[in-house]
């Protein structure tokens, strides 16, 4: 081979590496996100086989087969989020500590249950990270308003996922279960509060949001941000994700109140509602669900 067609050779050689150093270097990104309603751990569902330590080998290995980067929980109490942060080492969990749960040192449950979020430390740098209660009093822990039946609050942080460099937020809560008024001033305080971010900001907020896309609750999110699922199926409910541990035996009219919105630059590229059981027990009272997203 002559040696002009040697360098010839060693320069497309180079060009195609770089092509490739490039293309990995402008990553914008993507994430895998799961929402989940874990129920509370409660005395009375042990009686019937379903309590926490009759489920929870169950509900880790339904969000590992989902392999999530980033996981938002409903429902914990301190021995789940204990359970949770021994079961995933890779991630870092904030959420769940707070003076409102100090004085209950007995793993109980006193009506506040919480909604911490997981990351994968590999994955993301944490940038910044708070907390609000859904009430007109947001900076006191457990506070209460507008005839909700708890004490209903937003854990956010802001992640920086360290391969694309791009800085996004995430929001988890738990809307109350009882009072629709209590529902739409909630939803309007995490309307206000999130609306303050520029638009093109990521921002993803999960949860339990006791309302399906019918009700006045999610209207009112669907005007600034995107559903997650619903952007993939044309809008069609997909049905009840509240199942009372039957699964589709379940006798309801209700739709879809777990949800995955997104606004900014980001869309969504896959959804599913996680309707796994294992060796017939369901993980909890509510199907999973989960997003692939992808930053713009």
């Amino acid at each position: 081979m002559s040696k002009k067609k040697e360098i010839k050779k060693v320069v497309m050689l180079i060009i195609f590496l770089s092509s490739i150093y490039l293309a990995n270097g402008q990553s914008n990104g993507s994430i895998k996100i799961i929402s989940a309603n874990v129920r509370v751990a409660l005395k009375e569902d042990s009686l019937k086989g379903l309590g926490w330590n009759d489920r929870k080998k169950n509900v880790f290995k339904v969000i590992r087969n989902q392999n999530p980067d980033i996981i938002c929980l409903q429902e914990v109490i301190k021995v789940q989020n204990e359970d949770f942060k021994n079961a995933f080492k890779t991630f870092y969990a904030i959420g769940f500590e707070g003076p409102e749960m100090d004085p209950y040192t007995d793993g109980g449950y006193y009506k506040i249950a919480k909604n911490p979020i997981l990351y994968n430390k590999s994955k993301f740098k944490l940038i910044s990270a708070g907390q609000y209660w859904l009430s007109d009093t947001p900076h006191l822990a457990g506070s209460v308003a507008w005839g909700s039946s708890r004490a209903r609050n937003v854990n956010w942080l802001r992640l920086e996922e360290k391969s694309s460099g791009k800085q996004f937020r995430v929001l988890n809560t738990h809307l109350d279960h009882k009072s629709s008024i209590a529902k739409l001033k909630q939803t309007q305080m995490i309307i206000e509060e999130t609306n303050q971010y520029q638009d093109e900001f990521i921002q993803i907020l999960a949860g339990d949001f006791n309302s399906d896309q019918e009700s006045l609750v999610v209207k009112s999110i669907i005007n600034y941000w995107k559903d997650s699922y619903g952007e993939l199926y044309s809008h069609n409910d997909p049905g009840f994700t509240v199942h009372g541990f039957l699964g589709e035996n379940a006798k309801t009219t209700n739709g879809k109140v777990d949800f995955i919105f997104i606004k900014g630059d980001v869309v969504s590229r896959k959804s599913k509602v996680i309707k796994d059981k294992i060796a017939g027990i369901y993980p909890s009272d509510h199907y999973f669900v989960t997003a692939d997203l992808e930053f713009k």
